[in-house]
């Protein structure tokens, strides 16, 4: 089957290339963000191949179906850029990769907070510049600190691992408790709860509309006094202007963030020699206490190769069966 695959980084190319032996596929690779202007590009493929930050909703839908394809075939967990129901009114199949590396991104969650923790980030600047004195980086020690953990999937599952690991105390929010955390002696709450007694939070949750700025200035405003906000879910569950206004206040302690709710027009591309014109991102960056990548906790090897096989394994399912090895659809949600 042809594929066009969008948002290619020259990385997303040597995977896919090699995933795809013996050559069962045509693949043809875009640098271009997926929307309305530049689905045409799609022309003459069976399926598409996006990421987390292409747009797929109804009219690029639209605008996709009339030219022939079936099939989005989302290299990424999430789907919160595809509209479903306009999917299933077009008929086109929806397929992702439901999971690739737990280990990746919680690693890197708990990197995250180490640097925030211990000022790594502040240190390894200071050293270059032949600073080595150490006000301003004192730490705690993680042992006997209660972190929070929203959402308690597989990422999350391993990231209570790693905490625990630690000697920290567990607390964890989730409709569906997850006996694996609780065989770490983890102890499921409500949200406000853990909000208001853990000193590390971090979010592993998908973004829905019921996860939409969960973080907003009315949890923030509950959370205790100092503590550590990590996200690398989905930007938009945490309100960030409302972050911002706790950081100003001394409420957060610390922000470590690998995905932004605007990072459509930022992350995976080289901005360096241009000026931002997101003036909240901007702020963020002025702020010791903040940590920002540009969404990279997925970013190995082991990611990256399973990302691959299993995006096109969803279309080699299609082209034989009709449905892709991993659907999403509106059925499946509701459920």
């Amino acid at each position: 089957m042809r594929i066009a695959v969008f948002s290619t980084r020259p990385y997303d190319r040597d995977f896919l290339e090699r995933a795809n032996e013996p050559r069962r596929h045509q693949l043809a690779y875009l640098e271009a963000r997926l929307d309305l202007s530049t689905a045409v590009a799609a022309d003459g493929a069976g399926a598409v191949c996006a990421f987390v930050n292409d747009r797929l909703d109804a009219d690029v839908l639209q605008r996709l179906r009339d030219l022939g394809v079936k099939l989005v075939a989302l290299r990424c967990a999430g789907f919160n850029n595809v509209d479903l129901e306009a999917a299933a009114a077009l008929r086109i199949a929806i397929g992702r990769v439901p999971e690739y590396s737990p280990h990746a991104v919680a690693e890197y969650t708990a990197a995250l907070v180490l640097a925030l923790n211990r000022k790594i980030h502040r240190a390894y600047a200071r050293v270059r510049e032949g600073n080595f004195a150490l006000e301003g980086l004192l730490g705690f020690d993680l042992h006997g600190r209660v972190a929070g953990v929203i959402g308690t999937g597989k990422i999350g599952e391993r990231f209570c691992h790693i905490m625990a690991g630690f000697g920290c105390r567990l607390l964890c929010a989730d409709p569906q408790r997850n006996p694996a955390c609780e065989a770490l002696g983890a102890r499921y709450v409500d949200v406000s709860e853990l909000l208001r007694a853990s000193d590390i939070v971090s979010l592993h949750c998908p973004l829905t509309p019921q996860t939409m700025h969960l973080i907003d200035a009315a949890a923030l405003a509950t959370m205790k006094r100092g503590a550590m906000l990590i996200n690398t879910s989905r930007g938009a569950v945490v309100d960030t202007r409302a972050a911002i206004d706790a950081l100003k206040a001394g409420t957060l302690g610390s922000l470590g963030l690998d995905v932004y709710e605007e990072e459509a027009d930022l992350f995976f591309r080289d901005l360096s020699a241009t000026v931002i014109r997101d003036d909240v991102f901007a702020r963020l960056l002025t702020f010791p206490n903040v940590v920002v990548t540009g969404h990279q906790a997925f970013f190995t090897e082991d990611a990256m190769a399973a990302i691959a096989r299993t995006t096109l394994a969803n279309v080699s399912a299609f082209e034989d069966t009709g449905v892709p090895l991993h659907k999403v659809s509106v059925e499946r949600i509701a459920t």
